[in-house]
């Protein structure tokens, strides 16, 4: 199955191929340069090459590595386990083995990052270590003191640098693919979803099943009538709000909770504008990390329809 998934098949497997901030790249190029891989924390916002610079390391260092999952194996048992049997066994290649534990945010800061805090000390001699996360604030101290933290943030003036690397990749993929496609409709769709490459791989490889990427893929918020969307919350009609999301799911959350905010003043109740802020941020923040955007945008929405007064 991953094989038929683009974002896969073209995960660059060399840091030279990687589009990442300069800096940052040639921070990681010194580590194979050195062949000093230091346990790590690598936190940074959902698609911007945090489990494919880790992958790229262990295969730039020839390192055996396993890759866990902390949204689905989040388990102590299941860790420790796989850990285990990984760690126990001697490298084929003699040096240390890497346990790359990607999206290490979801796991339990009370009971399942202390175990793992626990596991680093114990296979020292053997393994390192390679966290990934999309919030840092969500993974305990002491799992931070025993990384080294890289921070997968853009720095000012090079957007625009790395939007060009990636409408150049994007097109690559395109033609290889046989998908035609206009360049300003994909320079737009990398800025929508900018610095989420992944996003914008995947929504390409599902709008290029018709063989092309033109201007009517491309659905701008501003077209959407929230006021329909007011009017369902206003009467508390729940059927006609998810069917709404639904219609909508194309929409870029983030533009979605924005364009409710600026519409506030037109159809909430002054003193009930708070306490919608504070909803759409709580949604905005869990939007980030969510498996289902579409059920996140339901429950928002549910949210606001219950404490919400309309005018």
């Amino acid at each position: 199955m991953q094989e038929h998934l683009w974002v896969e098949k073209y995960r660059p497997s060399t840091l030279q191929d990687i589009i990442l901030p300069s800096q940052l790249k040639k921070d990681f190029e010194l580590i194979v340069k050195q062949r000093e891989l230091q346990n790590m924390l690598l936190t940074g916002t959902a698609g911007t090459g945090k489990t494919t610079v880790a992958k790229a390391l262990c295969k730039m260092l020839n390192l055996d590595y396993i890759i866990i999952n902390g949204s689905e194996e989040s388990g102590i048992d299941t860790l420790r386990n796989k850990i285990k049997q990984f760690a126990s066994s001697v490298s084929l290649e003699g040096g240390y083995k890497v346990v790359i534990l990607d999206e290490a945010d979801y796991l339990n800061p009370q009971s399942t990052q202390p175990a793992l805090r626990g596991f680093i000390e114990e296979f020292s001699a053997n393994c390192r270590f390679i966290l990934t996360c999309n919030f840092k604030n969500r993974i305990i101290e002491p799992l931070h003191s025993r990384c080294s933290v890289v921070e997968f943030a853009i720095p000012k003036g090079q957007k625009q640098v790395m939007a060009a690397k990636m409408m150049e990749r994007l097109g690559y993929i395109l033609t290889n693919e046989g998908v035609s496609y206009e360049e300003p409709v994909l320079a737009e769709l990398i800025m929508k979803y900018f610095p989420d490459f992944r996003r914008t791989i995947n929504e390409l490889q599902r709008y290029g099943v018709s063989g092309k990427i033109d201007s009517g893929i491309l659905i701008n918020v501003n077209d959407v009538s929230v006021g329909h969307l007011m009017n369902h919350l206003k009467v508390k009609d729940f059927r006609k709000m998810r069917q709404w999301v639904a219609d909508n799911i194309d929409i870029e959350p983030a533009a979605m909770f924005r364009k409710i905010y600026d519409s506030s003043t037109e159809y909430i109740d002054p003193q009930s504008i708070p306490q919608l802020i504070l909803i759409l941020a709580d949604y905005q923040y869990k939007d980030s990390f969510v498996a289902d955007h579409e059920l996140n945008m339901v429950a928002c929405l549910t949210e606001i329809m219950a404490g919400v007064q309309f005018k």
